[in-house]
């Protein structure tokens, strides 16, 4: 009579095991939820130092020096010194793309300038020397 108890816990304890493991084996795999969309007004992106080297904002309408600049939707890649290196805007009434390295001019970045405004956009090369060379249709 014991062995046949014994026997009896025994398989008891292999049935416990068996669906245990069935139920974790089964089972679908737990993640985490993951939004399908990241929403905010900005984004910044910094390096190990708290600098920001990356950027994605709207800037509201401003006035400056006098002339009036529209709602633009921004993107910034920024180099190590501050300066943007990579700069894509547009707004309603234009688009750019600007790469730039900063150097040693009066208008104290050197690169190319790529601009949609109108009568027809422009291209802008500016060297580390200061020499400037405009493409205009």
């Amino acid at each position: 009579m014991r062995i046949q108890r014994l026997a009896i816990v025994v398989t008891g304890i292999n049935l416990v095991i068996l669906v245990l493991a069935l139920v974790l084996v089964i089972r679908p795999e737990v993640t985490p939820d993951i939004a399908p969309v990241l929403r905010g007004h900005a984004l910044e992106i910094v390096d190990s130092q708290g600098r920001v080297r990356a950027q994605i904002l709207v800037e509201s309408p401003s006035t400056q020096d006098g002339k009036t600049y529209p709602e633009t939707v921004l993107l910034r890649l920024i180099n190590p010194d501050g300066g943007p290196g990579v700069k894509i805007a547009t707004s309603i009434e234009s688009s750019g793309l600007l790469l730039s390295r900063k150097a040693e001019t009066q208008q104290g970045w050197s690169g190319v300038q790529i601009l949609s405004e109108e009568p027809g956009g422009l291209v802008r090369l500016l060297s580390k020397d200061g020499n400037e060379q405009v493409i205009q249709p």
